[in-house]
C-alpha cells in the first residue's frame, strides 16, 4: 500500500507517525515534509498547494491514498481533482471545506440551522463595520473572513484596538484578500475546548477533547500564533457536555452540511466555547488542528489507514474507534521573533538526549546533513502518562537537552 501525505508541519508529523504504525505497513510519500517525516516517508518537493503537480504526480504512481492535512489545498479543491482522476482522498471537498474556509459562510450556517453560536454580523467595507463597532461594547472579536494561517482572529479589549483590527484587515491589508470581508461577534466567555471528529458525510466520530493555547506567552500573554502547546483530554469536557454537543453542534452540522449538497468527509474540527447558556462553536476548521493533532492521535488505539477508507466509503459506523485511557502533553519550542519575523537556518542540538517523549518537527530542515530551523514553530515534544499532570511533567523535563539560538516556549501549557 501507498499513502501520499500533504502537508509539512507538526500536525503532519504526528499524521505519518499514525499512518506509519498501521498494520498495513504503508509506503509513505510526504509532499513536501520535514526533516522529522523524513525518517518515515519518502518527501517530495512539491509545495502543499501545488495541485496541478501533486495530480500529475499521483497519476503516474498511483496511491492507495492521499491525505490532505492543511487548509489551503482542501479549499482549494485538491479532494475534488483527485477524485476526478479515481485516486482516494482523505479531506472534505471544497465546498464542504468552505467551513473553514469563509468565516461568512460558516457563521450564516450556523444561524440557518440553529446551531449555537456568537451573536455576529459581516461587512464588506470598512466604514460599515467601524460604524457597527461604535454601537457594540467590547471586548469583541473581529475575524478575517478567510484563511489566515490561524491567526485571523483578534479579540479587542478596546474600541480603539476593535477599530485598529477592522483597519488593519479591511484596509492595510494585513491577511491579504482573507480579510476583505470581515466577520464581527459578541465575545463569548468559558473555557474553551477542541473536538475534533472523524466523519464520513453521515455518521459522527468524536474523538478525546483537547485544549490547545494560542498567545505567544506565559499567562495567555502576547499575539495569537497557530498554537503553542495543547494537552488532551480536556478536564473542562464532561460526558454530560459530550452528549449535549453530539445532539446540538456535532451531527446537526454534519446533518445540515449534507442537506446543503455538501457532505462533509474526513476529520471536522470544532472550535468551542463552554458559556454559561451552553456548549457554542466559535469555529469550524476542516482538517485536523495543529498542535492538537499532536496530543490526540498518540492516543488512538485503531488503525488510522482503516478509519481513512472508512470515512471515504461511508462505513464508519461499521468500524469501532478505540482510544487509550491515558493523557497526552504538547510543549511547542518556537522561533524568536515568532509570530513575527524569525531567523531560520539556525543549528538544532540535543534531540537524542530526548526520553521518555516523541519529538514532532514543525519547522525544520536538514542543511549539509546537519538540522536546522525552518519556521516558526520548529518542534512539540509530546509526553503520554496515566494522568495529566504527570504528562506535563514528562513534556516540560524531555524539552531541556533541546536548543536553539532564540528558542521559547509557554511555561503554563495545561495550567489555564
Amino acid at each position: 500500500m501507498t499513502i501520499l501525505l500533504i502537508g509539512g508541519g507538526g500536525r503532519e508529523h504526528a499524521i505519518a507517525t499514525a499512518l506509519a504504525a498501521s498494520r498495513h505497513k504503508p509506503t509513505l510519500y510526504a509532499a513536501p515534509g520535514n526533516a522529522g517525516i523524513a525518517q518515515l516517508a519518502t518527501c517530495l518537493p512539491i509545495a502543499a498547494t501545488d495541485l496541478d503537480t501533486l495530480c500529475d504526480w499521483a497519476v503516474k504512481n498511483q496511491p492507495d491514498l492521499v491525505f490532505v492535512a492543511p487548509d489551503d489545498p482542501l479549499a482549494l479543491g485538491l479532494v475534488d481533482r483527485l477524485e476526478q482522476l479515481g485516486i482516494a482522498a482523505f479531506g472534505p471537498r471544497a465546498n464542504a471545506a468552505m467551513l473553514e474556509s469563509s468565516k461568512v459562510f460558516s457563521k450564516g450556517f450556523m444561524q440557518q440551522y440553529n446551531i449555537p453560536t456568537a451573536a455576529y454580523a459581516t461587512f464588506d467595507n470598512e466604514e460599515d463595520a467601524l460604524a457597527y463597532l461604535k454601537s457594540q461594547p467590547t471586548p469583541i472579536v473581529i475575524k478575517a473572513d478567510g484563511l489566515a494561517l490561524g491567526k485571523g482572529v483578534i479579540i479587542a479589549q478596546t474600541p480603539d484596538e476593535a477599530e485598529a483590527a477592522v483597519l488593519s484587515m479591511m484596509r492595510d491589508g494585513a491577511f491579504g484578500a482573507s480579510g476583505s470581508r470581515v466577520v464581527i461577534e459578541e465575545c463569548m466567555t468559558g473555557p474553551e475546548v477542541t473536538v475534533l471528529a472523524f466523519t464520513d458525510g453521515t455518521t459522527v466520530v468524536p474523538m478525546p477533547a483537547s485544549q490547545d493555547h494560542k498567545r505567544a506567552f506565559d499567562g495567555d500573554k502576547g499575539p495569537n500564533t497557530g498554537g503553542m502547546g495543547a494537552i488532551c483530554p480536556s478536564p473542562h469536557y464532561t460526558p454530560e457536555l459530550a452528549e449535549r454537543c453530539m445532539k446540538t453542534i456535532f451531527q446537526p452540522t454534519i446533518d445540515g452540511m449534507a442537506a446543503e449538497g455538501r457532505p462533509f468527509k474526513g476529520v471536522i474540527y470544532f472550535g468551542l466555547m463552554l458559556t454559561p447558556d451552553g456548549p457554542k462553536v466559535i469555529e469550524y476548521n476542516a482538517r485536523f488542528g495543529d498542535p492538537e493533532t499532536q496530543v490526540i492521535l498518540p492516543l488512538l488505539d485503531s488503525d488510522l489507514v482503516d478509519i481513512c477508507h472508512a470515512t471515504i466509503n461511508g462505513t464508519l459506523a461499521d468500524l469501532p474507534v478505540r482510544w487509550r485511557n491515558s493523557a497526552a502533553a504538547c510543549v511547542v519550542l518556537a522561533s524568536g521573533g515568532y509570530p513575527g519575523s524569525y531567523a531560520k537556518g539556525l543549528p538544532i542540538t540535543g534531540l537524542d538526549e530526548v526520553h521518555n517523549a516523541t519529538v514532532y518537527h514543525a519547522g525544520t530542515a536538514l542543511k549539509d546533513g546537519a538540522l536546522v530551523t525552518n519556521g516558526g514553530r520548529v518542534l512539540g515534544i509530546t509526553a503520554l502518562a496515566d494522568n495529566l499532570p504527570e504528562a506535563l511533567a514528562n513534556a516540560y523535563t524531555a524539552l531541556r537537552p533541546i536548543h536553539f539560538d532564540g528558542m521559547f516556549c509557554r511555561h503554563d501549557i495545561g495550567r489555564l
